[in-house]
């Protein structure tokens, strides 16, 4: 098996680490535990399992792992603070977080018609331009092949930052495998523009319709993410005969000033407020605070990627003007007039869109079917088992039936 990550090759045949192309000298031990993160760079590994894997369940001592693991950072070029290849998860673990190539996978254990979790992601994506309707700039960008499945945008991304970003590569990467995978940056964001005229649901709508128009798609599946989701949702309720199949993954259909409370009013306002006072100033306390509030169990590492995106993905003015346009945004009376079949994904916890929101989409599509995950994330970060869990469903429920679309 060879695992590419990080600069890194390992070889668990040779028995063999290179790091930038050049061969690093490691005791046995140490190679073993990388081997083993790097197997398993999907999900946590405790360190009961550490133990059995690499030490065959012989008592060793906390300081003893300790060692193992920093000298397995050095040999990754990682450290102890960065922890850029190998995260500590307090009281659960470790976790290989750098995005992995893998090479070698037996056939027998990939799931027949579905991406493998272990595919090799795509080596680049291909960014290019377009305009919305109202003459709006829109980057998006191709990666991957297969058939298409277009994620529809929402705040908080940046084409370039986010194919290397802890917070996002693993996902957007492990989407990509086996389908050809559309991303574009929402108006107002990344490298599209950042004062457009207007910011409305539907002019989300019609930035989604202007991106798949300029790739050249005739019939795709949508994936849309929190704000995305209801864009993806009023898209295929306007254009049911080009959408195949929908994920929607801690999606609402009414933001916040749209569910009839009080609180959540009064939270929009708060939210509002702090944006723009604090967005994008490292280290203040909106950077920590927005971190925690929507990747409360997220490593250093990538509460610290998730602050940066801040300055990185837009500005304080556009970005507060986002924010109010998603409270505003009410399309439930469409959800009836949806008929593609739909995966609704909600972490059980979240903070950021309530659990019931998730459910009143569920309801409201027919036939849609509803999966918990078990985080309190709004984000899904690739080191959680609900990661696992959620990539295996949309795996499973975005099977290619062989339907043609044109590219």
């Amino acid at each position: 098996m060879i695992f590419r990550f990080a600069g890194c090759l390992l070889n668990t045949s040779q028995r063999t680490l290179l790091r930038d192309g050049k061969p690093v000298a490691v005791e046995p031990q140490v190679l073993d535990l990388i081997a083993h993160l790097a197997a398993n760079h999907e999900r946590v590994v405790s360190k009961d399992e550490l133990l059995d894997a690499v030490w065959q369940g012989r008592a060793i001592s906390d300081s003893t792992l300790t060692s193992r693991v920093n000298a397995a950072r050095r040999a990754l070029g990682d450290d102890g603070r960065r922890q850029a290849v190998v995260a500590t998860l307090q009281r659960r673990g470790f976790r290989l977080v750098a995005p992995v190539e893998r090479e070698g996978d037996p056939v027998s254990e990939r799931s027949e018609g579905a991406a493998s979790p272990a595919a090799a992601p795509p080596a680049d994506q291909d960014i290019r331009f377009c305009r919305s309707g109202d003459g709006t700039m829109l980057g998006y960008a191709w990666s991957g092949d297969g058939f298409p499945l277009v994620k529809t945008g929402h705040i908080l991304t940046h084409l370039e930052h986010d194919w290397a970003s802890p917070v996002w590569a693993p996902t957007i990467r492990r989407l990509a495998a086996g389908r050809r995978l559309l991303r574009y940056d929402s108006r107002g964001n990344g490298l599209s523009d950042w004062s457009p005229a207007s910011l409305t649901v539907e002019d989300f709508v019609d930035d989604l319709e202007a991106v798949v128009t300029a790739a050249g798609l005739d019939r795709f599946d949508l994936f849309g993410l929190s704000q995305g989701a209801a864009v993806a949702i009023a898209y295929a309720a306007r254009f049911p005969e080009r959408v195949r199949r929908i994920v929607i993954a801690g999606g609402y259909a009414r933001g916040r000033r749209r569910r009839d409370s009080a609180d959540e009013a009064a939270k929009a306002e708060a939210l509002l407020t702090l944006i723009r006072q604090g967005w994008g100033e490292p280290g203040s306390a909106f950077h920590r605070m927005f971190s925690a509030l929507y990747l409360p169990f997220g490593t250093a590492e990538e509460a610290a990627w998730f602050a940066e995106l801040q300055r990185l993905s837009t500005s304080p003015e556009a970005a507060a003007r986002i924010r109010d346009a998603c409270d505003r945004i009410d399309i439930s009376d469409m959800l009836g007039r949806v008929r593609a079949p739909t995966l609704v994904l909600h972490a059980a916890r979240d903070a950021v869109v309530p659990f019931a929101e998730g459910r009143l989409i569920a309801a409201g599509i027919p036939d849609a079917r509803f999966m918990t995950l078990d985080s309190d994330n709004h984000v899904i970060l690739p080191h959680e088992p609900a990661w696992k869990a959620m990539v295996e469903a949309i795996d499973g429920f975005l099977v290619d039936d062989g339907t043609q679309a044109r590219q």
